[in-house]
């Protein structure tokens, strides 16, 4: 099966092309949603989180306090890597199970680090949404709860715009109304209907 990696910075849109691929039957397996199954309450990653960094970062239900952990790792470096190092291997082996269950023509991996992690080698494609910085802060900022110091730190943290669209294979600009990101999707998923019908020809041969 055809895997399309779907990716872009913090509150480019992401999220609403992946429920715009679900909408038109695409299985869409998502990395934030597989990143908090693997910290959920009494799991073994979330016992060690717990360890490394304190109480502080557990909520009164057990559950992860995604905001004082977020305030920890970006004011550290190190600490964002130790992070990384426990919880991108257990979400890379949960996203690649969710793959092979996929029941469409094609799939669509969604996730935020596709391209700074290696959940991008379990892809054939890389669709970028790109969108002015100054949007994607105003977008950001307006939808979490954080300040725009903060989203500034998470847009520093991630891939700069540039090398995230050089290494695209398709890019939507998410710049205007849903009505245009509509539009988009469906082009691309003509596109990508024809590309899975191919290779599923090419492998059958």
């Amino acid at each position: 099966m055809m895997i399309i990696g779907l990716t872009g910075g913090i509150g480019s849109g992401k999220t609403t092309v992946s429920n715009l691929f679900y909408e038109l039957g695409v299985a869409v397996v998502d990395a934030d949603i597989a990143a908090r199954e693997v910290v959920e309450p009494d799991s073994p990653a979330l016992k060690d989180i717990q360890s490394h960094f304190g109480k502080s970062v557990i909520n009164s239900d057990g559950s992860l306090n995604r905001q004082a952990l977020r305030e920890k790792i970006f004011d550290d470096e190190n600490e964002r890597k130790w992070l990384e190092a426990l919880l991108h291997p257990l979400i890379r082996k949960r996203l690649k199970l969710q793959l092979q269950q996929a029941q469409s023509d094609y799939a669509v991996l969604s996730s935020p680090l596709l391209l700074e992690t290696d959940q991008h080698q379990l892809t054939q494609r890389i669709l970028v949404i790109d969108v002015p910085e100054a949007l994607q802060l105003d977008r950001a900022s307006a939808r979490d709860e954080n300040s725009r110091e903060q989203i500034n730190a998470i847009m520093a943290a991630q891939m700069d715009r540039k090398t995230r669209c050089e290494r695209a294979n398709d890019i939507i600009l998410n710049d205007s109304d849903t009505d245009a990101l509509k539009t988009k999707v469906l082009l691309l998923h003509q596109q990508y209907l024809e590309l899975a019908k191919a290779q599923e020809n090419h492998d059958t041969d």
